[in-house]
């Protein structure tokens, strides 16, 4: 079985795709916002089609889920964070080291450890007073 790392093929790949298309399609001229922007559009539109997936629809009768058809919908928008992290010059390697730090970022907050304020448990673990909006007056 291949060691390369599946993180490093897809950002490979993806690179490869992007340099073809800039090619291919004469987009040599975008400039990097506009290319960031027209990918966040077209991620908006893969996670749409996705909602469509998982039936977010309440007004309508529910349909079965079709697993193939959201993992494909997951790819498509896999496809454009890669190529959004390419623009921005992000490797493989940087996205794995920023995941990790967001990550550990993020227990802290649940854990209500984290420096950023907002996140301490000792508020959440408050009874609600009587009288006020959400328990506040």
């Amino acid at each position: 079985m291949d060691k390369t790392d599946k993180l490093d093929i897809i950002f490979a790949l993806q690179e490869k795709f992007d340099n073809e298309i800039v090619e291919k399609r004469n987009l040599q001229d975008i400039p990097l916002d506009l290319w960031l922007q027209k990918e966040t559009l077209a991620m908006i539109s893969e996670l749409a089609e996705l909602l469509d997936e998982v039936n977010f629809k309440w007004w309508k009768n529910p349909k079965e889920l079709n697993i193939d058809n959201i993992k494909n919908e997951l790819i498509d928008i896999l496809h454009f964070f890669a190529s959004m992290c390419l623009k921005a010059g992000m490797n493989a390697d940087e996205v794995l080291e920023r995941y990790i730090a967001k990550n550990k970022e993020n227990f802290l907050r649940q854990y209500g450890t984290s420096e950023k304020k907002g996140y301490e448990l000792e508020n959440m673990l408050k009874p609600k007073e009587e009288g006020g909006k959400n328990g506040k007056e």
